[in-house]
């Protein structure tokens, strides 16, 4: 009896081990991982986005297929673009995505090769409209970040239908073509030289002005400085002129011999002989009475 039970017991351990690695009816999901449950390998019944283990019908009632959960990188080979103002450029890019909608996803476009082509349609294809309304600098630079905002958000839209969530839209370069390169560098050239000329302009008109206005300045000064000098001396004259006049209003005779001997000490030198007569000048002063007293 004994016996027999534990026979039993070892046909449901082998069943159910058979029936867990033949029929697998457990199966396991990553973090990074999604996973469809399909119903008779072609109808999908269910969506596992939680990591861990999963029950499902044994096979083949049901089968397992996965898809990644993380950031998945589209790198588009550079392509012509012509933009607003009719100018060529060749536009490297590159877009991040992730699977949003496994089952749509599955039902459209199958695996990730096939939704990197939807994706490099739906990407090109707004790129191409969004640069056609702005010129090309603003492409180059002066937009660019504006303009890959838009081009996410419809590219992000258009791929909804295939379970595909468009995250962002970069420009990884923009060229010239090989034929415009030169042609573009002379310009630039020029109009680098005609920058720099306009600066040296300006520069020597503003050095120029302040020339001017220094040397006006320097001219004020100086006048102001003769004005000054004039005024002084003209009252130093004046004082001069009074000191002499009380002087001479005192004793004009002993006023007029200083001045006489001051005319004589400034014609004759110091090494100067003068020989006068007796009824020279010189000695009519001394023979003054007023004076030898």
């Amino acid at each position: 009896m004994m016996i027999g039970r534990v026979k039993t017991a070892l046909i449901i351990i082998v069943f159910l081990l058979i029936s867990i690695f033949v029929l697998k009816p457990l199966y396991t999901v990553d973090e990074t991982e999604q996973a469809v449950v399909l119903e008779w390998g072609v109808n999908p019944v269910k969506v596992s986005k939680d990591a861990g283990l999963h029950m499902k019908l044994p096979s083949p009632f049901q089968s397992v297929i996965k898809f990644e959960k993380r950031l998945l990188q589209y790198d588009a080979q550079p392509r012509e673009i012509i933009t607003k103002d009719k100018k060529t450029l060749i536009l490297d890019n590159y877009a991040r995505w992730r699977i949003g909608d496994p089952i749509k996803f599955l039902q459209t476009v199958k695996n990730e090769n096939g939704a990197q082509t939807r994706i490099d349609d739906i990407v090109y294809s707004e790129l191409r409209v969004e640069t056609a309304s702005h010129d090309q600098s603003d492409v180059i630079a002066q937009q660019r970040e504006s303009i890959m905002k838009k081009v996410t958000e419809r590219c992000n839209e258009k791929a909804k239908e295939y379970g595909i969530e468009i995250v962002d839209v970069r420009i990884k370069r923009a060229d010239l073509p090989q034929e415009n390169e030169q042609s573009v560098f002379q310009r630039m050239v020029a109009e680098r030289e005609r920058q720099a000329k306009k600066y040296r302009s300006e520069g020597e008109s503003e050095a120029t002005r302040l020339r001017a206005e220094a040397d006006k300045e320097s001219r004020i000064i100086i006048s102001e400085a003769y004005r000054k000098a004039q005024i002084i001396k003209g009252e130093g004259d004046a004082s001069t002129i009074k000191i002499y006049g009380d002087a001479y209003n005192r004793d004009p005779d002993f006023y007029s011999f200083l001045r006489t001997l001051e005319t004589y000490d400034k014609s004759l030198g110091e090494k100067t002989t003068g020989v006068f007569s007796t009824d020279s000048e010189v000695f009519k002063l001394f023979e003054n009475k007023d004076l030898k007293e």
